[in-house]
């Protein structure tokens, strides 16, 4: 059974690779922020989906910002403050189970 569960996990690791590869690396914060929504509101999605799409949209304003002040005469891609700040989290996600 053990053996089922890592290739199963092994799959779904390269889909998403593959879906954030193809969305891109904005496309990633999907992935992090409902898991810090229903972290923070429990598991009821009629509080969860709404309080997503928010925290999601203020998330990308934040990192939009940081983006664009950090290097001075130049705006640094979004993505790599999604990413800097998302892989950490997400790699915490996947390896506390």
């Amino acid at each position: 059974m053990a053996s089922v569960q890592k290739w199963v996990f092994l799959g779904a690791g390269l889909a998403t690779a593959a879906a954030v590869s193809l969305a891109g690396p904005i496309g990633f914060v999907g992935l992090i922020i409902p898991h810090a929504v229903r972290r923070l509101s429990g598991v009821d999605y009629r509080l969860v989906l709404p309080a997503s799409f928010c925290m999601g949209g203020a998330f990308l304003t934040v990192c939009g910002l940081v983006a664009g002040t950090v290097v001075a005469l130049t705006e640094m891609p979004v993505g790599i403050i999604t990413a800097m700040i998302g892989a950490p989290l997400f790699l915490r996600i996947l390896f506390k189970r």
